[in-house]
């Protein structure tokens, strides 16, 4: 079993206090002064360590590709959140993942948060079958597409684009922080869910394109999990 997962996220704020040794300043103004003193000027975005989790969604799929059952968790104790998650992915013994951007993001923020709260997390996650880079059971749809780095690494909505497929409709990465101000939990839980099922959608992409799918089943599951996409789309209210 695999499990098709992805992490929605914030700034720690109290994290970045503690760094940047500043009690007063508002937390906008705490972001630019990482940006500035952490990344120097590089990037808005902030390095790994530095993110608290908001809400998390998973997909469960059998060896054919078959959907078989979604898991997923949005709140404010993070603690609760990752223990849900851990709880979820020990429900299988040997399982696999799927994600874009995992191995650089998703993952490290799970080990860094795993520590920060003294939660131990599943053995599997540091076996080397997912730890290996080049690993068919921890798969990182930008290392596949872009083999391991020789390529550009592509965007999840690029690879939409590509196939002619509507990602990302209900908001951008960059809207979280605001919906989480805004107490929208859930809103940010259906944002979570659309890139979980646009992933599972770009995997049996690539997995038909690279001969390990037959075109029956990639039709079959192509068409089911469009029509989910297309109920996120449609019940969005962010």
């Amino acid at each position: 079993m695999k499990f098709v997962f992805d992490l929605e996220t914030i700034p720690d704020i109290e994290l970045l206090r503690d760094i940047l040794q500043d009690t007063d300043s508002s937390p906008e103004i705490l972001r630019e002064k990482a940006v500035q003193e952490i990344n120097n000027g590089k990037t808005d975005f902030l390095p790994p360590m530095l993110h608290r989790i908001v809400s998390w969604v998973g997909l469960w799929i059998d060896s054919a590709g078959n959907p078989v059952q979604q898991a997923s968790w949005s709140g404010e104790n993070e603690a609760e959140g990752l223990r849900q998650l851990f709880d979820t992915l020990l429900t299988y013994k040997d399982f696999g993942l799927i994600h874009h951007n995992g191995k650089s993001f998703d993952l490290p923020v799970l080990t860094y948060r795993s520590m920060k709260h003294g939660i131990s997390m599943p053995r599997r996650l540091h076996h080397r079958d997912i730890r290996y880079r080049y690993s068919q059971e921890n798969i990182d749809l930008m290392d596949e597409f872009s083999n391991y780095g020789a390529s550009n690494y592509p965007k999840l909505k690029q690879l939409g684009y590509l196939i002619g497929i509507p990602f990302k409709q209900t908001a951008e990465g960059n809207q979280v922080l605001r919906l989480f101000e805004e107490n929208k939990l859930k809103e940010i839980e259906h944002y979570c869910l659309e890139d979980v099922i646009a992933t599972y959608i770009i995997w049996i992409h690539l997995q038909f394109t690279s001969g390990e799918m037959n075109e029956e089943n990639f039709k079959n599951l192509k068409s089911r999990a469009m029509k989910k996409l297309k109920e996120i789309q449609d019940s969005a209210t962010i």
